[in-house]
């Protein structure tokens, strides 16, 4: 799966040129044909046997896809007119269901935190704090994107039309976009209005991503696929997304020309020539209009990136969320409530998503807004690459809740909220299917770790370690040396003592008892 790519970094301009990848999402190819889609059957052979979804070698095996009949919320009064709505069953009723440690949309992957050809090797990756990063990873970050970005996917197509419009799928509609973009439409997607049918008539209070309870489950779930994308286009198997801690900010701190560009000096809406953002063209952002027309986004090219932090709208955002308002996020036990959507009072996910009764915005929602350009848009946000390390870092806060209050699985509903987000519901649009009760669970589980939950379980240690010192009277000065570091510097340092110094401490602690 990994193409031309040997001689990473040294063959850049051939990678950009010529490298295709296989990537994990939406419409495979090998489903988007007539046959398929009259079949209604997601089922691709495995390369490494030949059988469908690596049957031959018990990796999987093609199923009828199971749906939940639970009740939905009232907010979304259809039934039968979103392609979205019991995903997948408008396109297919069969597809791989992958056993073990196997996953992808023909079991030729591994599930997230395994590796190896036969997925047994189990490995924690570190996202880190994007401010942590040397010169030289932070290039190669904004390499990655950028080879992301003109790397057509070789395994999967969009969707430029309904399943009505492709004729109940006697004519496909699908069209190839790069490995970057395919995420773009991803998004766009799952956030998109309900077509109802004809110019102007759909319904727009629907979103499979947002507002409702499976706003951080379906987010982790794409950021994780996103990483592994990166990890099998490069080579890189420790790529990891970096974080953007955003509190108490005074402005775009990610906005310099070696990170996610600056402004540009001749119009403050785009981006530096000096980043290679600048060049960047964008999709899927014209909601408005895609809703006049009745229509799909076609994946066309909709002009520059746009980008113009902190000239927003202030009615809306005043500014960035500071420190209190994170720590009041995190303090709320609920994770959701009421009618479990934007309505919600009191709720950790309608919090830190940002909505609510009032007519500002914070949290999550309040980064988006301050963007002021491609990012302020719900459906085209991820069309700005910022994106990625903004949702890291939801995501970080979403799994320092579920450690501090540690929910049990009933936590998260299962019927009654709004459509697509019930517990056993498949998040639209992936394939292979994943239900967003699956993703209400650890990252650790998943295989991933963050640097400031690190510094979190740091200081539990140390307090440990000072209990135990008072016990043992003693404590090796490399070891108290090392263990002060996260009481006497700030988050924006490194957090983590070197292994050598670590185990020395360890075997001089050893000897003082």
């Amino acid at each position: 799966s990994f193409i031309c790519c040997e001689m990473w970094p040294l063959r850049l301009t051939c990678l950009l040129l010529f490298c295709v990848s296989r990537t994990y999402q939406q419409f495979p190819r090998s489903c988007a044909s007539r046959d398929a889609l009259l079949s209604k059957q997601c089922c691709p052979p495995w390369d490494g046997d030949g059988s469908a979804c690596g049957a031959s070698s018990g990796r999987g095996f093609c199923e009828f896809v199971e749906v939940t009949d639970q009740p939905d919320g009232l907010q979304y009064p259809f039934s039968g007119l979103d392609d979205r709505e019991k995903w997948p069953l408008v396109f297919y009723n069969r597809t791989c269901q992958c056993a073990g440690n196997f996953m992808g949309f023909n079991c030729g992957e591994c599930k997230f935190g395994y590796f190896g050809i036969n997925c047994n090797e189990r490995r924690e990756s570190l996202r880190r704090n994007i401010f942590h990063m040397s010169r030289s990873e932070r290039s190669r970050l904004v390499s990655y994107l950028n080879l992301a970005k003109q790397t057509m996917s070789r395994d999967y197509v969009v969707a430029t039309g309904t399943y009505m419009e492709m004729g109940n799928g006697s004519n496909p509609m699908f069209t190839n976009v790069s490995v970057y973009d395919l995420f773009v439409w991803i998004h766009y997607y799952v956030s998109r209005s309900a077509l109802l049918g004809g110019p102007g008539n759909v319904w727009t209070d629907v979103d499979f991503a947002h507002w409702a309870p499976a706003f951080l489950p379906w987010h982790r779930v794409y950021l994780l696929h996103w990483e592994h994308e990166i990890r099998k286009l490069t080579g890189d198997t420790s790529f990891t997304i970096p974080y953007w801690d955003w509190r108490d900010a005074q402005g775009c701190d990610v906005c310099t020309d070696d990170l996610m560009g600056d402004q540009s000096p001749q119009d403050p809406n785009l981006l530096s020539p000096g980043s290679v953002f600048s060049s960047w063209r964008i999709l899927c952002s014209q909601a408005a209009d895609y809703n006049s027309r009745g229509v799909l986004c076609d994946a066309r090219d909709e002009g520059q990136l746009r980008r113009n932090p902190g000239n927003h709208n202030r009615n809306l955002v005043e500014r960035l969320p500071t420190s209190a308002e994170v720590e009041f996020t995190l303090s709320l036990a609920d994770y959701d409530t009421g009618a479990m959507d934007r309505s919600a009072n009191m709720s950790f996910r309608n919090t830190l998503e940002g909505l609510g009764n009032s007519a500002r915005m914070n949290m999550h929602a309040a980064l988006h807004v301050f963007m002021n350009g491609s990012m302020s848009s719900v459906q085209g946000s991820a069309n700005d690459p910022i994106f990625l390390l903004h949702h890291a870092y939801v995501d970080s806060l979403y799994e320092q809740w579920l450690r501090r209050h540690t929910p049990l699985p009933s936590q998260y509903p299962a019927s009654n909220a709004p459509v697509g987000h019930n517990s056993e519901y498949h998040m639209v649009p992936f394939i292979p299917l994943h239900r967003n009760r699956e993703y209400f669970i650890s990252s650790k589980d998943l295989g991933y770790e963050y640097t400031n939950l690190l510094r979190i379980l740091t200081v539990a240690i140390v307090a440990a370690v000072l209990t135990a010192k008072r016990r043992y009277r003693g404590l090796s000065w490399p070891l108290a040396r090392c263990w002060k570091k996260p009481f006497s510097l700030p988050e924006r340092q490194p957090l983590i003592c070197s292994n050598e110094i670590a185990e020395n401490s360890h075997r001089n602690y050893q000897t003082t008892m």
